[in-house]
């Protein structure tokens, strides 16, 4: 193989075609070499690079934007908000909501059982097993029955948890089931809450049925406008400070 002194010797700026001479014959002979042996389409070529690693970087920067913590609560609540407490979300609406939870998770304080912001009156605003908050009060013949008005828990400090269900019986008649628990941390992101038996008031009656309860919930996001909950079945929860 040749030398690469002997190669680069080889070339002449007049010999290699489409070259622009960008100094003078005067130059250096290394230098008018270097010149003349990029080809007049190196420019554009120079040009539609920049610009792709520009378009490239402008996109990067756009779904930093769209995946700020500020930007991903907007997209949760405009998904959840208006379903019945996700009761009319599609599957494919389910599965959105998860994916944007899980993004969340990733700005989580670091021990949000200890952070003061879980504490304060919230609504209950969606829960992937549509079931799950309010019991029967919920299922599909429980709401044809029991029309839900609000569902709204209470935590206050310093191990005190209310959730209280509000209800029109037949849209007629005002009711509601509240719980009054005992908040037990278990580690940096989950709790225990132990409920009393269920207190119902419906018209004028006002009555304690059931027996105790017991409820695991992990904290997976907390900020001053939401927080999110995960139960030890999976089901997912979205509270709205009120």
């Amino acid at each position: 193989m040749a030398s690469s002194s002997s190669l680069f010797s080889s070339i002449r700026g007049p010999d290699v075609p489409n070259s622009k001479t960008l100094v003078s014959n005067s130059k250096s002979y290394q230098r008018s070499f270097i010149n003349v042996s990029f080809p007049l389409h190196s420019q554009s070529y120079q040009k539609k690079k920049q610009n792709k690693l520009r378009a490239s970087a402008s996109i990067s920067m756009t779904e930093d934007i769209r995946t700020s913590p500020d930007d991903l609560v907007a997209s949760i609540l405009s998904k959840v908000t208006g379903t019945d407490r996700g009761v009319s979300l599609t599957k494919e609406g389910h599965k959105e909501v998860a994916e944007i939870a899980q993004k969340l998770r990733e700005y989580c304080v670091e021990e949000p059982v200890k952070c003061p912001l879980i504490f304060g009156e919230w609504d209950v605003l969606y829960c992937s097993v549509p079931t799950s908050p309010g019991g029967g009060y919920r299922s599909t013949f429980g709401r044809l029955v029991f029309k839900t008005n609000e569902m709204i828990q209470v935590v206050e400090a310093p191990a005190c948890v209310r959730n209280k269900v509000s209800f029109s019986l037949f849209g007629v008649i005002d009711g509601e089931v509240s719980l009054k628990g005992a908040l037990n941390v278990l580690d940096e992101k989950w709790v225990q809450v132990i409920f009393e038996p269920p207190q119902l008031k419906v018209g004028g009656f006002n009555f304690t049925y059931g027996g105790e309860s017991e409820v695991k919930l992990e904290i997976s996001y907390v900020d001053e406008k939401i927080r999110l909950g995960k139960g030890s079945r999976g089901s997912l929860f979205v509270f709205l400070r009120r």
